[in-house]
């Protein structure tokens, strides 16, 4: 069997200088083959041993390094290690820092400084230096402190101690401090210049002044320009921070690829653990082999993923677990690769349920929130399960964010290999956005919503009340995810297209709000995370309520005109009808139950919807433009516009004419269909959802033929609405309809 490789700690790596990410890629790839340790971010670390630079750098890195004696190479070094299978002597790729201008023959102070420390004539650059360090600016201070302790230096802050002996005054403000203090005070530039010296400096593209004690103006303005490039990075450090927010933080971890497979791999070992129950020796079995361009076996995976869902897990096993799949996220990124992408989609399933990534996304979330998920899990949840739940979706967030931001560069190899498109929508849904996964992430959501109010003070512990806005954070981020994705990836096809779908499930969105609280209402439409979506929804809602109180408002985009010239008046009469009586207690009822008549008055083909139309007109002050067109057309099949809307899953059409007063939901053409039947018939779920919502609602038990609504739905194939006719009246609606 071949032996892993292990981790190097004596050649643990930092990058300076190299901008081509490309080349930095390639760098870090053969680090990690050869088993190095690379260590990234933007500031000198302590356990650093080599930097790699392809020139001298007025840098923090490159000033820590040769103060702290550290080998100072080349790229070169890497590529030639990688090429030769194992690390090559240093010395010949080392910097060699030389003045161009100065004497021939002369040191290179990299060199010099690193023998002194490996000799042990020294333990850094700055040795026996105690310094009192008097910058303002926090993160300067910070560096130029690291700096100096990289060298060895002991560093103090103002005021100083009393027992220190201060050697070495270091400001930037040289005129203000030399009489302050009783030792030298010198400008920052000293650092450099007793590092490397004055005619190298001046190749670095610096001007020094002379490196003796400072008493004059002129020491301020020369540091204003000699460490121009320093400043001048770390402020480029800072603003990046900026835009690191706008990406997935896991983007910057990430070297280009793609990577060749790693040799030597041997994941047999990880099954035999694993058979033996012997769970986290397995994950550090397969921590071994997490290099870029190596991928476990999906199936190796899957075990732990069982191990770590069925509750039974350790929560050093959870943490070692999330560890682990955030290592192969960063190593594996699923854009460009089929494989990474495929292996992911096997990875984050149900292990019992094996149905896809999002039923594994759908039964966390309804776990977290209490909810029976697809099949029985550990009751009472543990906290450990929770928070590996709750890391588990920010998981699947941040790789459905990195899936959306590469495909918006064009980096993913073509949409069959989009994660976010395998995961959200089937073949026969992809020129839609409202596909089921996508409206029940709606549906989770407005449950959500709901559910983190419905803790009252003092019951939950204040971790349980930020673990369920956490719930409705991700639910929010992951809506916002799938839905920009979409757009982007069909605005440029056809605007129009897009913006209809997007009022659909704005439409589809307002309807699942109709029950909300206000309070709930008030925070769950600002926090929807597309702004489009969020502008279309409010719209959506807003015509909802003013429809269920007979105010009918039109159907064109919102706009600043339609809010002045609709919604403000539509306001004042809503509130006039808030206020205009209670309603019925009988009308909540849910209709006649089987066997009894219905109390509500029909419309008649001959002529019922007319009178009805003018009665509006005449008595409840709507114009002829706010009544649906069509209303009062009944065709040679006795379908009134009712029928008709539901057939054609036109909600909005049906939200109109329900708002209308004496509005008979129950209506049959000549066949003694109603339009619940059509509604499921059809598969138009929408209208199903309102034709439910309303009050009263329609006859459920209603046969023709022996053929119910719930019959209708299942001789359709539409499951969905008869899980809703389910859950809406319970098992009678299926006794009643045998």
């Amino acid at each position: 069997m071949t032996q892993p490789r292990m981790v190097d700690t004596k050649h643990v790596f930092q990058v300076s200088g190299i901008k081509n990410l490309q080349k930095k890629g390639k760098l870090l790839h053969g680090i990690s083959q050869l088993g190095g340790k690379y260590i990234g971010g933007s500031v000198y670390k302590d356990g650093t041993t080599h930097l790699i630079v392809t020139r001298e750098l007025p840098s923090e890195k490159f000033m820590a390094a040769c103060a702290g004696g550290k080998w100072i190479v080349t790229p070169e070094y890497i590529f030639d290690s990688v090429k030769n299978g194992s690390w090559l002597p240093e010395g010949p790729y080392e910097l060699n820092v030389v003045s161009k201008g100065g004497v021939p023959g002369a040191s290179n102070p990299v060199k010099v400084w690193r023998e002194k420390v490996t000799s042990g004539a020294m333990a850094g650059a700055f040795e026996g230096w105690r310094v009192l360090l008097i910058v303002n600016e926090p993160t300067r201070r910070d560096m130029f402190r690291r700096i100096l302790k990289a060298g060895k230096a002991n560093v103090y802050s103002y005021p100083t101690p009393s027992h220190a002996d201060v050697t070495h005054v270091l400001t930037k403000h040289v005129a203000e401090h030399v009489k302050a203090h009783n030792a030298p005070c010198y400008s920052i530039e000293h650092m450099a210049l007793h590092l490397f010296g004055e005619n190298v400096c001046s190749d670095m593209g610096l001007t020094w002044t002379e490196g003796q004690p400072e008493d004059t103006q002129e020491a301020n303005d020369a540091f204003s320009t000699d460490f121009s490039e320093l400043e001048s990075e770390a402020r480029d450090y800072i603003s990046q921070i900026g835009e690191q927010k706008r990406l997935p933080d896991i983007l910057s971890y990430y070297a280009p690829g793609p990577y060749p497979q790693t040799a030597g791999a041997n994941f047999s070992n990880v099954q035999s653990l694993t058979e033996c129950g012997l769970f986290t020796q397995a994950l550090e079995e397969i921590q071994l082999y997490l290099l870029p361009g190596q991928l476990p076996p999906a199936p190796f995976i899957q075990p732990l993923m069982h191990h770590a869902l069925h509750g039974d897990a350790k929560p050093f096993f959870l943490s070692e677990l999330r560890t682990v799949l955030h290592c192969i996220l960063r190593n594996n990124p699923p854009w460009g690769s089929p494989a990474s992408g495929t292996f992911f989609m096997k990875v984050l399933q149900c292990p019992q349920c094996r149905k896809g990534v999002w039923p594994l996304l759908e039964t966390s979330l309804r776990f977290c929130m209490g909810r029976k998920p697809c099949h029985s899990l550990p009751s009472p949840a543990s906290p450990e399960l929770l928070r590996f739940h709750g890391d588990l979706q920010a998981f699947m967030l941040e790789l459905f964010k990195c899936d959306m931001h590469s495909a918006n560069k064009g980096e993913v190899g073509g949409l069959r290999s989009s994660v976010l498109y395998r995961v959200f929508w089937s073949v026969g849904e992809r020129s839609t956005l409202s596909s089921r996964a996508v409206q029940q992430i709606a549906q989770l959501l407005v449950q959500a919503s709901l559910w983190e109010r419905s803790v009252s003070e003092g019951q939950e512990r204040d971790w349980e009340r930020d673990r369920r806005q956490t719930l409705v954070l991700t639910l929010q981020d992951t809506l916002g995810v799938v839905v920009d994705f979409w757009w982007q990836e069909h605005s440029r096809l056809s605007r129009s297209l897009v913006d209809k779908a997007l009022e659909d499930l704005a439409q589809h969105i307002a309807i699942l709000c109709q029950d909300l609280p206000l309070d709930v209402l008030q925070t769950f439409v600002p926090g929807m995370v597309p702004t489009r979506l969020r502008m279309v929804t409010a719209d959506a809602i807003f015509r909802n309520v003013c429809c269920r109180n007979g105010i009918i408002i039109g159907a064109e985009p919102i706009s600043l005109r339609k809010i002045v010239s609709s919604y403000l008046p539509a306001l004042g009469r809503l509130c006039a009808v808030r206020t205009g009586g209670s309603r019925d207690p009988q009308a909540d009822s849910g209709g006649p139950r089987p066997g009894t008549e219905p109390t509500s008055c029909s419309w008649s083909a001959q002529g019922t919807a007319t009178g009805m139309a003018g009665s509006l007109v005449n008595g409840a002050g709507l114009g002829k433009e706010n009544i649906p067109r069509g209303l009062n057309r009944v065709n040679t099949a006795g379908e009134t516009l009712l029928h008709r809307a539901c057939k054609r899953n036109q909600v909005e059409t049906l939200l109109q004419i329900l708002a209308l007063p004496g509005t008979d939901v129950n209506v049959k053409d000549h066949a003694g269909w109603t339009p619940l039947h059509e509604a499921c018939n059809h598969g138009s779920r929408a209208c199903v959802e309102a034709l439910l919502r309303h009050r009263p609602t329609p006859h459920l038990y209603s046969q023709v033929g022996g053929v119910s609504p719930l019959h209708d739905s299942l001789l359709g194939g539409h499951t969905d609405i008869a899980m809703m006719l389910l859950q809406h009246a319970g098992a009678c609606v299926f006794v009643c309809t045998v």
